[in-house]
């Protein structure tokens, strides 16, 4: 895009006149970042109309990506660098007396996801647009993101996330694309023209309002759309009951809107009672209607034959939650297009693909099937049918096994299995890492495998390069394109060509120091937020992601303990000062994991107050981890912890982002580790733990007793009884959970098991640092490595083996 600073200036006066009638100087912060953020949308907006002209009057293939999470961060400067303009952008505010940090800063990240599905998805359409592949985002547009987490004492205290207090200057609201949903009701079922037809009477009707956010593509200029529903009433008189508001009942009067606008309304609400599993289910079914409805409508204007529908239009379930996709696509190609069943269920399961994200199988949705027949009568009634069919295969193929049925049956002991259903509903079932994929084939999924072996492969999860580099390291994209040359931007496995100069003092000075001067910069905000005095010099090492049991937080704190313990017994143990960084989530209701949290903030109490280890160990945990905070610290980042249970995790993302910054990574050989393993070699990765083989023969054949461990490993012993015991300075209620957890309960991801394997491969992190060209070695092979990561390689993969659609580039 072609902009000049004088242009920007000018451009920025009008518009901050014509919003705010303020001139600069009077001008607040946040009127400032309203007035450019809305300049840099309009900058993109001929070209986010020329792309849906484009798209509408070439008739390409389109794919449209359905997901309850897009994590996209803040999009200032993002857009900016994805339009070219931030050289330019930047010269012209400062010329204006404003600072570009501030206005990033003034933003605030978007509440629309909560970890690494919904990171994976805003990867995707960044890489989809910036690749010039037709694709669009489609979802829920919360009002309020999962929550925002304060720590108060050392405990996680949830409260609201209003992202949108102050409006999303980058969202357009569509009225006139609004399409109604219906809950409830009953189905009329009645013949006409010898046809069996269904209808829906007194149903409760929900407005689907769209918000469309422009994608933009990387120096391109395609703009795709990621398009966010939001819940409205249809009747706005009913929105206040006035004879209920006069009587004072004030609750009462608007209750029906309160109602249906909670369906928009949070991130997961609590599932643990029956409210809320209905709100889910809502929610899941709400944006699913609403943007198959939409799908349609856009389809009927190009004007072909429903029956092709499948040869333009794509559409991809990001895990199991937009399974409702499925038999919604089948009701409405029946009953508002008057197809027959195997017309609509040819194309259904010709349109629709599915990504699987979980091993667990707690994971897996199911849903109770008298909530699902309220609230849902005509999809359910669909289901059924599908499943009618479907057990007529199974019995077909494994000659009336009824175990089969029992364990492939989409309606199982009163339970509706969403992820059944997405696999017999769509014509490609993929994982996210090799390893993850095969355990799907081999284990959890082996029925449904043996079954259609056809529709299953593999797609290695990627991240965004121009986020997650160029973005958020600056000074590290600069060097490298400095050293190699500027085509990995474009091509992002060229960073190979960064491996020859591996050993090159030179840069790896240089990248040393890039390190150094982020861990600085991020050491004064720890100081000035957290008042905890850490060394820049000392080994960062990170562990940032969602609070879960498998991802073994407590592996990492177990050994800081240990660590700690060691030198409270000589303090002048030759140990390199570690900062140890923690940021993580624990969801409402997950009371382990909230208590993992305070078992962290109350040991980094104590050792961040005891002088006598001269500050050889520091721990921080950050407060609401989110984007933006992650693409502070990942830059500053000399370990990454990947530590899960091998067979747990199903790809991981940040292994990806940690190793592109120049990040060495202790890991178990679990998820997409084994393949940056198989990448970067054994020297340049720290492996530690049982295998997945191991770990699965464990759970088949049971052997291990953590009891046995906690006798028989004075250290371990030592560091469960101190957490018990008052040493930390809290009564052993506190902790009762992870105790039990661990010991009482056998341990289910074998923290105790794997401990000592973790401290060796700690003391082999400790060996390495010292040697600073080894380790400056590691970190610009694992940097040269991480290109084959991109999520630009993935997303290719998707369109050329999937989606069927050829990108452009």
């Amino acid at each position: 895009m072609n902009l000049d600073k004088e242009t920007i200036k000018k451009d920025f006066k009008r518009k901050l006149i014509s919003m705010f009638s303020e001139d600069i100087n009077e001008a607040p912060l946040l009127h400032k970042y309203l007035v450019f953020g809305s300049l840099i949308k309009e900058y993109c907006a001929e070209n986010w109309m020329k792309t849906n002209k484009e798209y509408r009057k070439n008739y390409e293939k389109q794919v449209y990506y359905f997901s309850m999470e897009f994590l996209i961060g803040r999009l200032l400067k993002s857009n900016l660098i994805n339009l070219g303009i931030e050289k330019e952008c930047e010269e012209a505010l400062k010329e204006l007396g404003i600072d570009m940090n501030e206005l990033e800063e003034a933003e605030k990240d978007a509440g629309l996801g909560n970890g690494g599905l919904g990171r994976l998805a805003a990867c995707f359409l960044d890489s989809m647009a910036s690749l010039e592949i037709p694709g669009h985002g489609c979802g829920i547009r919360y009002k309020y993101g999962l929550f925002e987490q304060k720590i108060v004492d050392g405990y996680q205290v949830e409260i609201p996330d209003n992202w949108l207090v102050k409006g999303n200057v980058w969202e357009t609201r569509k009225d006139n694309k609004a399409v109604i949903v219906k809950f409830y009701g009953k189905i009329i079922s009645y013949m006409n023209n010898g046809r069996l037809n269904f209808k829906h009477e007194g149903y409760n009707a929900v407005k689907a309002i769209p918000y469309d956010t422009p994608i933009i593509g990387y120096k391109n200029k395609t703009v795709n759309t990621l398009r966010l529903w939001s819940a409205e009433t249809v009747e706005k008189d009913k929105d206040l009951d006035f004879n209920f508001f006069k009587s004072g009942n004030y609750s009462k009067a608007v209750e029906h809107k309160s109602a249906v606008e909670s369906i928009s309304q949070v991130l997961y609400p609590d599932d643990s009672h029956i409210e809320g599993k209905i709100l889910r289910l809502k929610q899941q079914y709400f944006f699913v209607s609403a943007g198959i409805q939409s799908i349609i409508r856009s389809y009927k204007k190009l004007n072909k034959p429903i029956r092709e529908l499948y040869k333009y239009i794509a559409i991809h379930i990001n895990d199991t939650h937009p399974s409702l996709a499925v038999p919604e696509l089948m009701r409405i190609l029946m009953d508002e297009h008057e197809l027959n069943w195997d017309e609509a269920w040819e194309i259904t399961t010709k349109t629709i693909s599915y990504t699987n994200h979980t091993i667990m199988a707690e994971a897996l949705e199911k849903w109770p099937e008298d909530i699902f027949k309220k609230l849902l009568p005509r999809i359910y009634m669909i289901i059924e049918e599908i499943n009618r069919r479907f057990i007529g295969e199974i019995l077909l193929k494994y000659k009336n096994d009824p175990n089969k049925v029992k364990d492939m049956s989409i309606l199982s002991n009163g339970k509706v299995r969403m992820a059944n259903l997405a696999i017999v509903g769509s014509y490609s079932v993929n994982g996210v890492a090799r390893l993850h994929t095969e355990i799907l084939k081999k284990r959890e999924l082996n029925d449904f495998y043996q079954m259609f072996p056809h529709k299953f492969n593999n797609k290695t999860n990627g991240i965004t390069h121009r986020r997650w580099l160029i973005q958020a390291n600056p000074e590290l994209a600069r060097c490298i394109s400095k050293t190699i040359g500027d085509e990995w931007i474009k091509t992002p496995e060229k960073l190979i060509k960064l491996l020859k100069y591996s050993k090159d003092k030179s840069v790896q000075e240089e990248i040393y120091n890039i390190k150094r001067d982020n861990k600085i910069k991020f050491a004064n905000e720890i100081k000035k937020q957290y008042k905890i005095n850490v060394d820049p010099a000392s080994i960062f090492d990170v562990q940032v992601k969602r609070l879960h049991a498998y991802k073994r937080q407590v592996l990492n704190l177990f050994n800081i303990m240990h660590m700690y313990n060691r030198l409270k017994e000589n303090p002048n143990i030759d140990i390199i000062p570690r900062t140890f960084v923690f940021g993580a989530k624990a969801s409402p209701n997950y009371y382990l994991a909230k208590e993992v949290i305070k078992l962290i903030n109350t040991v980094a109490n104590k050792i961040n107050n005891d002088k006598d280890i001269n500050d050889k160990i520091k721990i921080v945990f950050l407060e609401n981890y989110r984007v933006s905070l992650a693409e502070k610290i990942i830059p500053c980042a000399d370990i990454s912890e990947q530590i899960s249970t091998a067979s747990k995790e199903a790809s991981g993302t940040g292994n990806m982002k940690f190793m592109m910054n120049g990040a060495v990574t202790v890991a178990t050989l679990d998820g997409a580790n084994v393949e940056i393993r198989n990448k970067v070699g054994d020297n340049n990765i720290i492996i530690f733990g049982m295998t997945a083989e191991e770990v699965m023969n464990y759970e088949m054949n049971g052997g291990y007793f953590s009891r046995d461990i906690y006798n028989s490993d004075s250290r371990i012993h030592n560091v469960i009884d101190k957490m018990m015991n008052g040493y930390f300075g809290v009564p052993s209620s506190e902790f009762r959970n992870i105790y039990n957890n661990l010991i009482e309960r056998n341990d289910e991801y074998f923290v105790l098991k794997d401990f000592d394997s973790y401290v060796q491969a700690q003391e082999k992190v400790d060996n390495l640092y010292r040697q600073k060209s080894k380790w400056q070695e590691m970190c610009i092979t694992n940097i040269a490595h991480s290109g084959v990561f991109s999520s630009d390689n993935t997303i290719s993969r998707y369109a050329n083996e999937i989606w069927n659609i050829k990108n452009k580039k």
